[in-house]
């Protein structure tokens, strides 16, 4: 019996090894072609490591960051994620602390819509959310997380009730005792609690924002603002002919902080995850 579980195991680690490379072999081939030069990349040696006659060095680094308005829409891009983000963790763990806490028809009723949320496809929307956003001035960088935070709030609220069904009452009636109200009690006894879940939900909501192409093309005026996914689209020369170069070195340039960020705090993820998948 255990070796058939040692033989198991062993295909598993094979299966997942070889789905790992699946994922990682777009960003090898990415790094290569940034640095390489423009002509290399389309005639045939894409798929070749970097040779002393294709190698660019930090060229089409250097050219993605200087042209195009990148370092704006970096700041776009940035601004957007922390604003999203931090609106999302706010206003989704106190609605999960209000759903948790208050058990009524309401508060399950607002905890099912939550989660219902989740299944309701982008497409069906998109058309109807573009022509509100223009309506209420949703359309720019500054107000764009309003329209982050509805779309983010179903899988927030539903990992944050999760873990919330698992911290015991007791404290926060202790806390209402020595005289805290409610905000009080939120943010200094609820909040600090919710650091676990706060970290893996933020993590993967801004993995969310800092990549997504689709809501902000919708919604921001192209002609004025672009974020980071949108300006890739963007990196065109004379005559409509693609720049690979800086489009590869600004893709790198794009992925590696969110990379970064993810395998500093996939930990924190898996940890969230399984709190905020407690059964009430």
């Amino acid at each position: 019996m255990e070796k058939r579980k040692n033989i198991a195991d062993k295909i598993w680690i094979v299966v997942l090894a070889i789905a790992a490379l699946a994922y990682v072999y777009p960003i090898v081939m990415i790094l290569m072609n940034s640095l390489k030069e423009e002509t290399s990349i389309s005639t045939g040696t894409a798929f070749k490591l970097p040779t002393a006659d294709t190698f660019a060095g930090l060229a089409n680094y250097v050219d993605a960051i200087t042209s195009k308005g990148f370092l704006q829409s970096l700041g776009f891009s940035l601004f957007i994620t922390i604003t999203s983000v931090a609106a999302i963790l706010l206003c989704c763990s106190m609605c999960a602390w209000y759903i948790t806490r208050v058990q009524t028809v309401f508060t399950k009723g607002l905890y099912f819509m939550f989660v219902l949320s989740q299944v309701v496809p982008f497409q069906t929307v998109m058309f109807t959310l573009s022509q509100t956003a223009d309506s209420l001035n949703l359309n720019t960088p500054w107000n764009i997380w309003v329209v982050y935070l509805g779309f983010g709030s179903g899988l927030a609220v539903f990992m944050f009730t999760g873990f919330m069904k698992s911290v015991p009452l007791e404290i926060e009636e202790a806390a209402m005792i020595d005289g805290c109200n409610p905000l009080q009690t939120y943010f200094k006894v609820v909040l600090p609690i919710l650091k676990p879940t706060m970290v893996s939900v933020g993590i993967l909501e801004a993995m969310w924002v800092w990549n997504d192409y689709l809501l902000p093309t919708l919604v921001l005026d192209i002609k004025k603002y672009k974020t980071i996914p949108m300006l890739i689209q963007y990196f065109r020369g004379s005559y409509g002919k693609v720049e690979m170069g800086p489009m590869m070195a600004s893709i790198m340039l794009t992925v590696i902080p969110i990379i970064i960020v993810y395998l500093a705090g996939q930990k924190h993820i898996i940890k969230g995850v399984a709190a905020g998948a407690v059964k009430g």
